[in-house]
């Protein structure tokens, strides 16, 4: 049984009369990453901010690492990394010497700074001052620093948000391998397409509640409800056929006759089934 890293049991956050969390239920274990997913004001980064203690819920209760949010001290910190998006560098500081610092903060060895400059591609550019980095560069820094301490579980709030394909991927790439290493990885994104790569679970927030949760594959095959497959001939016509008997026999004689170059079922992304389920688009 993998070790249940953050619990949260009847979730509900109200600002003055606004009740933006309703009734949250989610379980997130070691080695996996778990998606809260859902367009700009859904709860995402409210729900971060119960889980680390810096919210206090109108009701229910949330769990990180065994202990109650409503009790975490600064000892928790020692113990989870957290990335947002007003997670910020000293900006004239240079690469090395941001990691240096917190790394004194932590008790961390400064040959954990080498190792993770290379591991997130900063080794040559850790003279430079952060003020001098990319966009994405400094995305990278940020992820470092926050994982400087080896922490049991690392928040991220939009990681790559704004960031080109190319950067993106670098950042899902470790990620996977942060998580193949035994880290729970609690990942808030309006990007579908990264919550299918990288997630184990997501739960779809809208509007304050959770309208699905399940693993990515799982969701879109629930609302898979006209069963298409899309065919390729080796001449590049493009055909898509609906699940019959009909066409299963014209689909078996493409097939016999080498007429075809691939076959793939069209089930819904995860975004056509957050559009099916709350009949909104994401932003």
């Amino acid at each position: 049984m993998l070790e249940e890293m953050i619990k949260l049991e009847h979730i509900s956050k109200k600002f003055d009369d606004v009740l933006v969390l309703k009734d949250i239920h989610a379980v997130l274990h070691a080695g996996e990453i778990l998606g809260f997913l859902g367009p700009s004001g859904a709860g995402k980064t409210t729900t971060i901010k119960i889980i680390t203690g810096q919210l206090k819920q109108t009701s229910g209760e949330a769990y990180v690492l065994g202990i109650n949010s409503l009790n975490i001290d600064e000892t928790i910190y020692e113990q989870i990394g957290i990335v947002t998006d007003v997670s910020g560098v000293y900006e004239r500081m240079s690469v090395y010497d941001n990691l240096k610092y917190f790394a004194k903060i932590l008790n961390v060895p400064f040959s954990r700074i080498d190792e993770l400059l290379e591991r997130v591609g900063l080794k040559e550019h850790q003279d430079k001052k952060a003020e001098q980095l990319s966009k994405g560069q400094k995305q990278r820094l940020i992820l470092a620093r926050a994982i400087l301490h080896k922490p049991k579980v690392l928040f991220l709030d939009e990681p790559t948000s704004g960031l080109d394909p190319s950067t993106a991927l670098e950042i899902h790439k470790l990620l996977l391998e942060l998580k193949n290493d035994g880290m729970a990885i609690f990942l808030t994104t309006h990007n579908m397409e990264e919550a299918t790569k990288l997630c184990d679970h997501v739960a779809l927030l809208n509007d304050g509640i959770i309208v699905e949760y399940g693993t990515p594959q799982e969701l879109c095959l629930r609302y898979n409800k006209q069963k298409k497959y899309r065919l390729l001939f080796n001449d590049h016509q493009e055909m898509i056929l609906e699940h019959n008997n009909e066409n299963i026999e014209k689909i078996h004689e493409y097939l016999l006759n080498d007429q075809l170059a691939s076959i793939h079922s069209c089930e819904p992304t995860l975004e056509t089934v957050f559009l099916e389920v709350t009949g909104r688009e994401l932003q």
